[in-house]
């Protein structure tokens, strides 16, 4: 089957525009379903260009503090992989050209079953899935997941770090479809550290001709944005910086979609040409 493309005309249609792209993270059922739609949906409303959706698990290791209590929140008020698929589903219906990626733990989709879990992702509308604890070394090994991917659809994503080497960035981009995720640094996600800068990473993924580059961890900034594009990347994702605003506001959802809806604003401009 032919994987998704809307990641791809993405790019190409902000490439047309001189922009760069901008990709709020956010878990889905965070707080709870209904507000994850509204959240969602404003965000997309106000600007961004397509969206990066973690599904609640109760041990996400490449998160930081802010997106680790939205996971147990989630939990706690009753999010499943199959209310996550139903909120994606809403989605997609309602904007049918959006590029959804998920970003998803190996334990939920081995749980799951591997091949279903990518056909119902599929089915829902979803278009990239990156597996954030299975390397590009082990996307093919005992547990096959890109197989099932391309199988169904979708891109398989995969994570350029920060130290990764010329024979890894090589796999990346021959591995790699819809964009690379590019580490701006080691550790986990969050604020609290300003994102790294690896400009001869971007020059190496754009020679082996890599899937468009989407820089995180730790951008949590309109300037942090700018950055980005500066150094060579195709785009942004800012994710705890969001996710903060939805838990310091949990009490006052109008509060809230009114300030998540400026902050993403003011992300996307920062990816226009001044």
């Amino acid at each position: 089957m032919t994987t998704s493309k809307r990641f791809d005309s993405m790019f190409e249609k902000l490439a047309a525009r001189h922009e760069g792209a901008f990709v709020p993270f956010a878990t889905v059922c965070h707080p709870t379903e209904e507000l994850s739609f509204a959240i969602l949906k404003t965000m997309i409303e106000s600007g961004a260009d397509g969206l990066e959706l973690g599904i609640p698990f109760s041990d996400p290791c490449a998160d930081g503090l802010i997106i680790q209590h939205a996971n147990r929140r989630a939990l706690k008020n009753g999010s499943t992989t199959d209310r996550c698929f139903a909120v994606i589903r809403r989605l997609r219906d309602t904007f049918p050209e959006l590029p959804i990626s998920l970003l998803v733990y190996a334990n939920l989709v081995v749980a799951r079953g591997i091949d279903r879990f990518y056909a119902d992702a599929a089915a829902a509308g979803v278009d990239a899935i990156l597996v954030p604890d299975v390397p590009v070394q082990m996307q093919e090994g005992v547990h096959d997941f890109r197989g099932p991917a391309l199988r169904h659809g979708i891109n398989p994503v995969l994570i350029a770090p920060p130290n990764a080497t010329d024979e890894t960035l090589a796999a990346i981009a021959s591995e790699c479809e819809g964009y690379t995720y590019v580490l701006s640094r080691f550790g986990i996600t969050g604020t609290e550290n300003e994102f790294g800068r690896h400009p001869d990473e971007f020059r190496k993924l754009k020679e082996l001709k890599a899937p468009h580059t989407l820089l995180g961890f730790g951008i949590s900034t309109p300037e942090h944005v700018k950055e980005a594009l500066k150094i060579g990347a195709d785009g942004a994702i800012v994710g705890s910086a969001l996710v903060r605003i939805i838990e310091e506001n949990v009490a006052n959802p109008e509060k809230m979609l009114s300030l998540i809806a400026a902050k993403v604003k003011s992300y996307k401009d920062a990816t226009r040409p001044d």
